[in-house]
Protein backbone atom coordinates (compact mmCIF):
# COMPACT_ATOMS: atom_id res chain seq x y z
CA UNK A 1 0.00 0.00 0.00
CA UNK A 2 2.93 2.56 0.35
CA UNK A 3 2.82 3.04 -3.17
CA UNK A 4 -0.87 4.00 -2.90
CA UNK A 5 -0.15 7.05 -0.13
CA UNK A 6 3.39 8.00 -1.70
CA UNK A 7 1.03 9.02 -4.77
CA UNK A 8 -1.76 10.53 -2.35
CA UNK A 9 -4.33 7.72 -2.96
CA UNK A 10 -4.44 6.20 0.62
CA UNK A 11 -4.40 8.41 3.43
CA UNK A 12 -4.97 11.20 1.27
CA UNK A 13 -6.14 15.01 1.83
CA UNK A 14 -5.93 14.46 5.64
CA UNK A 15 -5.20 17.11 8.23
CA UNK A 16 -2.41 17.87 9.46
CA UNK A 17 -2.56 18.17 13.78
CA UNK A 18 1.13 19.56 14.75
CA UNK A 19 0.69 22.23 16.91
CA UNK A 20 1.02 21.39 20.81
CA UNK A 21 -2.73 23.24 21.47
CA UNK A 22 -4.05 21.04 19.06
CA UNK A 23 -2.81 18.20 20.24
CA UNK A 24 -3.35 19.02 23.65
CA UNK A 25 -7.55 19.85 22.32
CA UNK A 26 -7.29 16.43 20.92
CA UNK A 27 -6.37 14.25 23.77
CA UNK A 28 -9.10 16.16 25.89
CA UNK A 29 -11.86 15.10 23.37
CA UNK A 30 -10.13 11.49 23.26
CA UNK A 31 -10.28 10.91 26.75
CA UNK A 32 -13.54 12.19 27.20
CA UNK A 33 -14.68 9.67 24.40
CA UNK A 34 -12.50 6.50 24.85
CA UNK A 35 -10.55 7.46 28.25
CA UNK A 36 -7.42 7.20 26.30
CA UNK A 37 -4.68 9.62 24.84
CA UNK A 38 -2.28 9.55 22.48
CA UNK A 39 1.07 9.93 23.35
CA UNK A 40 1.89 11.50 19.18
CA UNK A 41 3.15 15.19 18.96
CA UNK A 42 1.91 15.33 15.32
CA UNK A 43 -0.89 13.12 13.17
CA UNK A 44 -3.10 13.64 10.75
CA UNK A 45 -7.01 13.36 11.09
CA UNK A 46 -9.47 12.73 8.67
CA UNK A 47 -13.17 13.80 8.73
CA UNK A 48 -14.57 12.01 11.98
CA UNK A 49 -11.30 12.96 13.35
CA UNK A 50 -9.79 9.62 13.18
CA UNK A 51 -6.07 9.24 12.64
CA UNK A 52 -4.09 6.20 11.37
CA UNK A 53 -1.14 6.67 13.64
CA UNK A 54 -3.04 7.02 16.62
CA UNK A 55 -4.90 3.77 15.67
CA UNK A 56 -1.50 2.22 15.18
CA UNK A 57 -0.92 3.77 18.60
CA UNK A 58 -3.26 2.57 20.07
CA UNK A 59 -2.78 -0.74 18.22
CA UNK A 60 -7.00 -0.09 17.45
CA UNK A 61 -8.01 1.40 14.31
CA UNK A 62 -11.71 1.39 15.38
CA UNK A 63 -11.40 3.37 18.51
CA UNK A 64 -14.08 6.07 17.42
CA UNK A 65 -15.91 3.37 15.72
CA UNK A 66 -16.37 0.59 18.18
CA UNK A 67 -18.50 -2.37 16.85
CA UNK A 68 -19.23 -0.33 13.93
CA UNK A 69 -21.65 1.34 14.94
CA UNK A 70 -22.36 5.09 16.30
CA UNK A 71 -19.40 6.32 15.26
CA UNK A 72 -17.79 8.92 16.86
CA UNK A 73 -16.11 11.74 15.97
CA UNK A 74 -13.85 14.63 17.18
CA UNK A 75 -13.63 17.79 15.23
CA UNK A 76 -10.70 20.08 15.69
CA UNK A 77 -11.54 22.75 12.75
CA UNK A 78 -14.17 22.64 10.20
CA UNK A 79 -11.63 22.42 7.73
CA UNK A 80 -12.23 18.47 8.13
CA UNK A 81 -15.24 18.79 6.11
CA UNK A 82 -12.91 18.31 3.16
CA UNK A 83 -11.37 15.27 4.29
CA UNK A 84 -12.20 11.76 3.60
CA UNK A 85 -13.93 9.52 6.01
CA UNK A 86 -11.95 6.65 7.23
CA UNK A 87 -12.98 2.82 7.87
CA UNK A 88 -16.42 3.91 7.57
CA UNK A 89 -19.16 1.11 8.04
CA UNK A 90 -21.99 2.94 6.61
CA UNK A 91 -22.03 4.68 3.27
CA UNK A 92 -24.56 7.21 5.05
CA UNK A 93 -21.51 8.14 7.45
CA UNK A 94 -19.55 10.51 5.19
CA UNK A 95 -22.62 12.93 4.01
CA UNK A 96 -24.08 12.71 7.61
CA UNK A 97 -20.93 14.36 9.07
CA UNK A 98 -20.63 16.41 6.12
CA UNK A 99 -23.79 17.67 6.28
CA UNK A 100 -23.82 18.50 9.89
CA UNK A 101 -20.75 20.36 9.57
CA UNK A 102 -22.15 22.78 6.85
CA UNK A 103 -25.44 23.10 8.83
CA UNK A 104 -23.67 24.43 11.52
CA UNK A 105 -20.81 25.85 9.84
CA UNK A 106 -20.57 28.85 12.06
CA UNK A 107 -21.18 28.22 15.35
CA UNK A 108 -18.36 24.96 14.92
CA UNK A 109 -16.24 27.43 13.96
CA UNK A 110 -16.48 29.58 16.79
CA UNK A 111 -16.28 26.64 18.92
CA UNK A 112 -13.55 25.08 17.96
CA UNK A 113 -11.50 28.23 17.80
CA UNK A 114 -10.82 27.54 21.51
CA UNK A 115 -11.81 23.50 22.05
CA UNK A 116 -12.70 20.38 20.31
CA UNK A 117 -16.15 19.24 19.62
CA UNK A 118 -16.56 15.62 20.46
CA UNK A 119 -19.85 14.01 19.34
CA UNK A 120 -21.31 11.02 18.04
CA UNK A 121 -23.78 9.51 15.13
CA UNK A 122 -26.68 8.05 17.57
CA UNK A 123 -28.98 5.60 16.81
CA UNK A 124 -31.40 2.89 19.33
CA UNK A 125 -28.74 0.53 18.00
CA UNK A 126 -25.37 -0.67 19.76
CA UNK A 127 -25.12 -4.18 18.72
CA UNK A 128 -25.72 -4.95 15.15
CA UNK A 129 -24.72 -8.57 15.66
CA UNK A 130 -28.27 -9.83 14.28
CA UNK A 131 -29.01 -8.23 10.44
CA UNK A 132 -32.51 -7.27 11.82
CA UNK A 133 -30.82 -4.53 13.75
CA UNK A 134 -30.08 -2.55 10.79
CA UNK A 135 -33.76 -1.88 10.16
CA UNK A 136 -33.69 0.64 13.38
CA UNK A 137 -31.02 2.66 11.90
CA UNK A 138 -33.77 4.67 9.33
CA UNK A 139 -32.64 8.00 11.77
CA UNK A 140 -29.74 9.17 13.09
CA UNK A 141 -29.25 11.89 15.51
CA UNK A 142 -25.72 13.91 16.57
CA UNK A 143 -25.11 14.24 20.09
CA UNK A 144 -21.87 16.94 19.84
CA UNK A 145 -20.54 19.77 22.56
CA UNK A 146 -17.26 20.80 23.58
CA UNK A 147 -15.03 19.10 25.92
CA UNK A 148 -15.40 21.35 28.74
CA UNK A 149 -19.15 21.29 28.37
CA UNK A 150 -20.20 24.69 26.40
CA UNK A 151 -23.45 23.93 25.00
CA UNK A 152 -24.53 22.23 28.22
CA UNK A 153 -23.96 24.91 30.10
CA UNK A 154 -25.70 27.61 27.19
CA UNK A 155 -28.55 25.29 27.23
CA UNK A 156 -28.90 25.61 31.18
CA UNK A 157 -28.41 28.97 30.94
CA UNK A 158 -31.04 29.98 28.38
CA UNK A 159 -33.72 27.92 30.66
CA UNK A 160 -31.76 29.76 33.31
CA UNK A 161 -32.46 33.25 31.33
CA UNK A 162 -36.20 32.05 30.60
CA UNK A 163 -37.03 31.43 34.16
CA UNK A 164 -35.44 34.93 34.90
CA UNK A 165 -37.84 36.72 33.02
CA UNK A 166 -41.16 34.82 33.87
CA UNK A 167 -40.30 34.45 37.65
CA UNK A 168 -41.69 37.97 39.47
CA UNK A 169 -39.08 37.55 42.05
CA UNK A 170 -36.15 36.68 40.17
CA UNK A 171 -34.32 40.12 40.59
CA UNK A 172 -34.18 39.28 44.10
CA UNK A 173 -32.85 35.52 44.05
CA UNK A 174 -29.34 35.68 44.80
CA UNK A 175 -28.49 31.94 43.57
CA UNK A 176 -30.32 31.81 40.24
CA UNK A 177 -28.32 35.26 39.68
CA UNK A 178 -25.01 33.58 40.95
CA UNK A 179 -25.82 30.68 38.85
CA UNK A 180 -26.29 32.21 36.15
CA UNK A 181 -23.36 35.00 36.17
CA UNK A 182 -21.27 31.67 36.38
CA UNK A 183 -22.87 29.63 33.31
CA UNK A 184 -21.88 33.04 31.29
CA UNK A 185 -18.56 32.60 32.15
CA UNK A 186 -18.02 29.31 30.73
CA UNK A 187 -20.80 29.62 27.42
CA UNK A 188 -20.11 33.39 26.75
CA UNK A 189 -22.63 36.65 25.92
CA UNK A 190 -25.87 34.30 24.67
CA UNK A 191 -27.29 37.33 23.51
CA UNK A 192 -24.75 38.28 21.29
CA UNK A 193 -23.28 35.11 20.88
CA UNK A 194 -26.37 32.64 20.50
CA UNK A 195 -24.44 29.10 21.13
CA UNK A 196 -26.74 26.27 19.25
CA UNK A 197 -26.28 23.29 16.86
CA UNK A 198 -28.82 22.40 14.43
CA UNK A 199 -30.25 20.17 12.28
CA UNK A 200 -28.42 17.34 14.24
CA UNK A 201 -30.75 14.51 13.19
CA UNK A 202 -30.61 12.92 9.64
CA UNK A 203 -32.51 10.17 7.70
CA UNK A 204 -30.76 7.60 6.52
CA UNK A 205 -32.77 4.81 4.85
CA UNK A 206 -30.44 3.55 2.05
CA UNK A 207 -27.04 2.86 2.61
CA UNK A 208 -24.33 0.22 2.08
CA UNK A 209 -22.89 -1.47 5.04
CA UNK A 210 -19.53 -3.42 5.57
CA UNK A 211 -21.02 -5.34 8.30
CA UNK A 212 -22.03 -9.41 7.10
CA UNK A 213 -20.21 -9.56 4.09
CA UNK A 214 -21.12 -5.89 2.51
CA UNK A 215 -25.04 -5.13 2.17
CA UNK A 216 -26.95 -3.01 -0.08
CA UNK A 217 -30.08 -1.56 1.66
CA UNK A 218 -32.98 0.21 -0.43
CA UNK A 219 -36.04 1.12 1.75
CA UNK A 220 -37.23 4.37 -0.28
CA UNK A 221 -38.31 2.40 -3.34
CA UNK A 222 -41.29 0.44 -4.22
CA UNK A 223 -40.17 -2.59 -3.29
CA UNK A 224 -37.37 -2.91 -0.34
CA UNK A 225 -34.43 -4.75 -1.45
CA UNK A 226 -31.45 -6.12 0.20
CA UNK A 227 -28.71 -6.84 -2.05
CA UNK A 228 -25.85 -8.66 -0.25
CA UNK A 229 -22.47 -9.33 -1.54
CA UNK A 230 -21.68 -12.12 0.80
CA UNK A 231 -23.43 -15.00 1.10
CA UNK A 232 -27.91 -14.80 1.68
CA UNK A 233 -27.54 -17.65 4.68
CA UNK A 234 -29.58 -16.02 7.40
CA UNK A 235 -30.75 -13.04 5.74
CA UNK A 236 -34.17 -14.56 4.13
CA UNK A 237 -36.29 -13.43 7.13
CA UNK A 238 -35.88 -9.75 7.23
CA UNK A 239 -38.37 -7.50 6.86
CA UNK A 240 -37.49 -6.75 2.95
CA UNK A 241 -39.60 -7.56 -0.06
CA UNK A 242 -36.46 -8.85 -1.73
CA UNK A 243 -32.93 -10.46 -1.01
CA UNK A 244 -30.86 -11.23 -3.61
CA UNK A 245 -27.20 -11.86 -3.89
CA UNK A 246 -24.96 -10.21 -5.87
CA UNK A 247 -24.73 -13.30 -8.63
CA UNK A 248 -28.36 -12.38 -9.16
CA UNK A 249 -27.49 -10.29 -12.27
CA UNK A 250 -30.94 -10.76 -14.10
CA UNK A 251 -32.61 -9.76 -11.51
CA UNK A 252 -30.26 -6.94 -10.19
CA UNK A 253 -30.78 -5.66 -13.65
CA UNK A 254 -34.42 -5.73 -13.18
CA UNK A 255 -34.50 -4.08 -9.89
CA UNK A 256 -32.35 -1.22 -11.20
CA UNK A 257 -34.13 -0.61 -14.50
CA UNK A 258 -38.02 -0.67 -13.12
CA UNK A 259 -37.07 1.82 -9.96
CA UNK A 260 -34.84 4.23 -12.97
CA UNK A 261 -31.82 4.01 -10.78
CA UNK A 262 -29.62 3.21 -13.96
CA UNK A 263 -29.00 4.97 -17.28
CA UNK A 264 -26.87 3.81 -20.33
CA UNK A 265 -23.83 5.56 -20.66
CA UNK A 266 -24.72 5.84 -24.24
CA UNK A 267 -27.75 7.65 -23.76
CA UNK A 268 -26.16 9.39 -21.02
CA UNK A 269 -25.89 13.51 -22.04
CA UNK A 270 -23.24 15.55 -21.95
CA UNK A 271 -20.40 12.97 -21.95
CA UNK A 272 -17.96 11.46 -24.35
CA UNK A 273 -19.52 8.19 -24.09
CA UNK A 274 -16.91 6.42 -26.62
CA UNK A 275 -13.89 7.04 -24.69
CA UNK A 276 -15.34 5.86 -21.73
CA UNK A 277 -15.95 2.62 -23.29
CA UNK A 278 -12.45 2.74 -24.53
CA UNK A 279 -11.03 3.05 -21.63
CA UNK A 280 -12.85 0.73 -19.55
CA UNK A 281 -12.00 -1.64 -22.37
CA UNK A 282 -8.09 -0.86 -21.35
CA UNK A 283 -8.95 -1.72 -17.83
CA UNK A 284 -9.95 -4.89 -18.83
CA UNK A 285 -7.04 -5.65 -21.45
CA UNK A 286 -5.14 -4.54 -18.27
CA UNK A 287 -6.11 -7.17 -16.23
CA UNK A 288 -5.80 -10.06 -18.67
CA UNK A 289 -1.76 -8.59 -19.49
CA UNK A 290 -1.10 -8.64 -15.72
CA UNK A 291 -2.65 -12.28 -15.13
CA UNK A 292 -0.28 -13.27 -17.65
CA UNK A 293 3.11 -11.80 -16.38
CA UNK A 294 3.19 -9.36 -19.00
CA UNK A 295 5.46 -6.03 -19.02
CA UNK A 296 2.81 -3.16 -18.01
CA UNK A 297 5.35 -0.49 -18.02
CA UNK A 298 4.77 2.73 -19.98
CA UNK A 299 1.99 1.21 -22.22
CA UNK A 300 -0.01 3.48 -24.23
CA UNK A 301 -3.08 3.54 -26.28
CA UNK A 302 -2.14 1.79 -29.72
CA UNK A 303 0.09 -0.69 -27.16
CA UNK A 304 -3.22 -1.88 -25.47
CA UNK A 305 -4.79 -2.62 -28.91
CA UNK A 306 -1.67 -4.50 -29.18
CA UNK A 307 -2.15 -6.46 -26.30
CA UNK A 308 -5.73 -6.90 -26.92
CA UNK A 309 -5.18 -8.09 -30.69
CA UNK A 310 -2.61 -10.86 -29.82
CA UNK A 311 -4.55 -11.82 -27.23
CA UNK A 312 -8.13 -11.75 -28.17
CA UNK A 313 -8.79 -15.32 -27.21
CA UNK A 314 -7.89 -15.09 -23.03
CA UNK A 315 -10.07 -11.56 -23.04
CA UNK A 316 -12.93 -12.04 -20.85
CA UNK A 317 -16.27 -12.06 -22.18
CA UNK A 318 -16.97 -8.15 -20.90
CA UNK A 319 -14.17 -6.89 -23.05
CA UNK A 320 -16.01 -8.16 -26.24
CA UNK A 321 -19.31 -7.01 -25.35
CA UNK A 322 -17.51 -3.37 -24.79
CA UNK A 323 -16.11 -3.82 -28.58
CA UNK A 324 -19.12 -4.46 -29.82
CA UNK A 325 -21.40 -1.59 -28.43
CA UNK A 326 -18.13 0.64 -29.46
CA UNK A 327 -18.01 -0.30 -32.65
CA UNK A 328 -21.92 0.63 -32.92
CA UNK A 329 -21.13 3.33 -31.44
CA UNK A 330 -18.12 4.56 -33.16
CA UNK A 331 -18.98 3.30 -36.92
CA UNK A 332 -22.30 2.57 -37.18
CA UNK A 333 -21.68 -1.07 -36.90
CA UNK A 334 -24.59 -3.42 -35.84
CA UNK A 335 -26.32 -2.83 -32.94
CA UNK A 336 -25.64 -5.42 -30.36
CA UNK A 337 -27.79 -7.25 -27.95
CA UNK A 338 -26.31 -7.44 -24.99
CA UNK A 339 -28.01 -8.75 -22.19
CA UNK A 340 -28.10 -8.93 -18.84
CA UNK A 341 -26.56 -12.03 -18.78
CA UNK A 342 -23.37 -10.35 -20.96
CA UNK A 343 -20.59 -9.87 -18.75
CA UNK A 344 -20.20 -6.59 -20.27
CA UNK A 345 -24.01 -5.41 -19.45
CA UNK A 346 -23.55 -3.41 -16.24
CA UNK A 347 -20.03 -1.60 -17.53
CA UNK A 348 -22.81 -0.35 -19.91
CA UNK A 349 -24.14 1.56 -17.21
CA UNK A 350 -24.28 4.39 -14.73
CA UNK A 351 -26.49 5.95 -11.96
CA UNK A 352 -29.25 7.93 -13.27
CA UNK A 353 -29.88 11.16 -11.21
CA UNK A 354 -31.62 10.29 -8.54
CA UNK A 355 -31.01 10.84 -4.25
CA UNK A 356 -29.42 7.25 -4.64
CA UNK A 357 -26.68 7.90 -7.45
CA UNK A 358 -23.85 7.52 -5.41
CA UNK A 359 -25.06 4.38 -3.70
CA UNK A 360 -25.78 2.55 -6.85
CA UNK A 361 -22.52 4.10 -8.46
CA UNK A 362 -20.89 1.54 -5.47
CA UNK A 363 -22.77 -1.20 -6.29
CA UNK A 364 -21.82 -0.80 -10.19
CA UNK A 365 -18.80 -0.64 -9.01
CA UNK A 366 -18.64 -3.99 -7.46
CA UNK A 367 -20.86 -5.38 -10.52
CA UNK A 368 -17.50 -4.20 -12.52
CA UNK A 369 -14.52 -4.99 -10.37
CA UNK A 370 -12.28 -4.38 -13.63
CA UNK A 371 -13.27 -0.79 -13.88
CA UNK A 372 -10.61 0.01 -11.70
CA UNK A 373 -11.43 3.87 -12.04
CA UNK A 374 -14.83 3.60 -11.14
CA UNK A 375 -14.03 1.66 -8.16
CA UNK A 376 -11.39 3.46 -6.80
CA UNK A 377 -14.25 6.66 -7.10
CA UNK A 378 -17.24 4.82 -5.62
CA UNK A 379 -15.88 2.04 -3.48
CA UNK A 380 -12.32 2.59 -2.34
CA UNK A 381 -13.25 -0.09 0.51
CA UNK A 382 -13.01 -2.65 -2.05
CA UNK A 383 -10.54 -1.52 -4.16
CA UNK A 384 -8.11 -1.42 -0.97
CA UNK A 385 -8.96 -5.08 -0.47
CA UNK A 386 -8.70 -6.02 -4.21
CA UNK A 387 -5.67 -4.21 -4.49
CA UNK A 388 -4.06 -6.33 -1.57
CA UNK A 389 -4.00 -9.43 -4.18
CA UNK A 390 -3.21 -7.66 -7.82
CA UNK A 391 0.00 -9.05 -9.36
CA UNK A 392 2.93 -6.34 -9.11
CA UNK A 393 2.43 -5.02 -12.39
CA UNK A 394 -1.07 -4.19 -12.47
CA UNK A 395 -0.90 -2.74 -8.55
CA UNK A 396 2.14 -0.87 -10.19
CA UNK A 397 0.07 0.37 -13.45
CA UNK A 398 -3.04 1.30 -11.59
CA UNK A 399 -1.31 3.83 -9.07
CA UNK A 400 0.64 5.35 -11.61
CA UNK A 401 -2.83 5.64 -14.14
CA UNK A 402 -4.93 7.21 -11.42
CA UNK A 403 -2.25 9.97 -10.29
CA UNK A 404 -1.64 10.90 -13.57
CA UNK A 405 -5.18 10.89 -14.92
CA UNK A 406 -7.43 11.16 -11.44
CA UNK A 407 -6.04 12.74 -9.08
CA UNK A 408 -5.38 15.61 -11.22
CA UNK A 409 -8.53 16.88 -11.61
CA UNK A 410 -10.47 14.92 -9.50
CA UNK A 411 -13.89 17.21 -9.93
CA UNK A 412 -13.05 17.32 -13.34
CA UNK A 413 -13.08 13.02 -13.76
CA UNK A 414 -16.11 13.03 -11.26
CA UNK A 415 -18.32 15.66 -13.46
CA UNK A 416 -17.04 13.63 -16.85
CA UNK A 417 -17.89 10.46 -15.52
CA UNK A 418 -21.07 10.49 -13.18
CA UNK A 419 -22.51 14.46 -13.27
CA UNK A 420 -25.75 15.03 -15.39
CA UNK A 421 -25.39 18.55 -16.66
CA UNK A 422 -26.88 18.79 -19.73
CA UNK A 423 -24.77 18.62 -23.01
CA UNK A 424 -24.01 21.97 -24.06
CA UNK A 425 -22.60 20.59 -27.76
CA UNK A 426 -26.44 20.83 -28.77
CA UNK A 427 -26.01 17.36 -29.99
CA UNK A 428 -28.04 14.42 -29.28
CA UNK A 429 -25.68 11.13 -29.00
CA UNK A 430 -25.92 8.03 -31.08
CA UNK A 431 -29.85 6.81 -30.95
CA UNK A 432 -30.13 2.65 -30.83
CA UNK A 433 -32.78 1.50 -32.93
CA UNK A 434 -36.47 2.92 -31.91
CA UNK A 435 -37.92 -0.65 -32.46
CA UNK A 436 -35.60 -2.54 -30.46
CA UNK A 437 -35.75 -0.30 -27.49
CA UNK A 438 -39.59 -0.21 -27.54
CA UNK A 439 -39.73 -4.39 -27.60
CA UNK A 440 -36.88 -4.97 -25.65
CA UNK A 441 -35.12 -1.69 -23.80
CA UNK A 442 -32.27 -0.42 -24.39
CA UNK A 443 -30.00 -3.02 -23.65
CA UNK A 444 -31.82 -6.30 -24.57
CA UNK A 445 -34.05 -8.30 -22.83
CA UNK A 446 -33.57 -8.78 -18.82
CA UNK A 447 -35.78 -11.72 -17.77
CA UNK A 448 -37.71 -12.40 -15.11
CA UNK A 449 -37.79 -15.05 -12.56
Amino acid sequence: MKRLITRGLMFGNLYRVDSPALVERYNRALTHLTGKRTALGEFHVDLSGYSPEVGDELGDHLYLNQGGVNRQFILLTTEQKHCPLLNAKFSTSRDILRDFIADNETQLFALTATDAVAGELVNSVIDISDPRRLFDLRRVVIEADTTTGTLRHAEKLTRLVDRFKSEPDAWFDDVLIAEMIGLAQKSGDLTRNPVRLENREYEQADFWTAHFGGLYLFQSVDETTLIAAGETGGLEDLPVQRVMPLSARNRIARFLTDNGLVEPILRARGIDAAAILRQKMDFIVIDAAAGAGLDLADLDRADLRRLARTNADVLPGAYHGLAHLLNWASSGGDWPRITSEDPAYFYTLRAADTPLRDLVNMLLAELTPLDIRQLFICHKALFYRLYADWPEGKRAYVADFLAREYQVDKAGARAALYGHEPDMSGEDPPTPPDDLIRRVGPWGAVRRN
